[in-house]
């Protein structure tokens, strides 16, 4: 028997599995950054989708397996990024660009994913796993600023990984006003993103 239909603003029958994965996953985020994730319970998460436990590890094994599939649906896009053709081809400054509109699509696209993986501080397996996944992507940027730096393109006064931190500080900030919906088009704050970054950078 298939799961039953559900009205508009109304929760789905208790004990039934009444929302595909992905939606679980999604409310579980959303959740996760409302309450923080070591202090939401599965019973939080059971309770906020109107089903039993039982009913949840239907669709997932346990509240880790949440979070490490949360996690890689950010960490995925933006080491997707990476090897875009855009961020493959060019000169050194005109991947950096291509990199910092796909991360800032990345982080519109999937913010509150993107949301969660900067709240994460390494206090399990997984969330250390996601930490060091998260820094071999910052140094691959790395390397493309000092590449353009050891071009002349980009000024040679700034230290490297020091741009890079003040460049994804920038950009991460986007998810504590980004509203989606909102004035800000993407793809205009993606442009203006990278004009800020590549005209406070570039050599006179």
């Amino acid at each position: 028997m298939s799961a039953p239909e559900r009205t508009a603003g109304t929760a789905p029958r208790r004990g039934r599995p009444g929302y595909d994965k992905a939606q679980v996953l999604e409310i579980a985020v959303g959740l996760f950054i409302e309450q923080g994730y070591d202090a939401t319970s599965v019973a939080d998460l059971a309770a906020r989708l109107g089903l039993t436990k039982s009913a949840l590890y239907h669709h997932f094994d346990s509240k880790e397996q949440l979070l490490t599939l949360a996690l890689d649906e950010a960490l995925s896009g933006l080491e997707g990024v990476l090897d875009e053709p855009e961020a493959r081809t060019g000169t050194a400054a005109e991947r950096l660009g291509a990199v910092l509109r796909g991360a800032v699509r990345v982080l519109v696209d999937r913010l509150p994913y993107v949301t969660l993986l900067l709240r994460v501080r390494g206090n399990s397996d997984v969330e250390r796993a996601a930490l060091e996944r998260r820094r071999a992507f910052d140094h691959r940027v790395t390397a493309l600023v000092v590449e353009a730096q050891s071009t002349g393109v980009v000024r040679d006064d700034i230290d490297g990984p020091v741009a890079t931190r003040l460049i994804f500080g920038m950009v991460n900030s986007i998810v504590e006003w980004y509203r989606p919906g909102g004035p800000v088009d993407r793809e205009r704050l993606a442009h203006d993103v990278v004009a800020v970054v590549l005209d406070g950078m570039r050599t006179r």
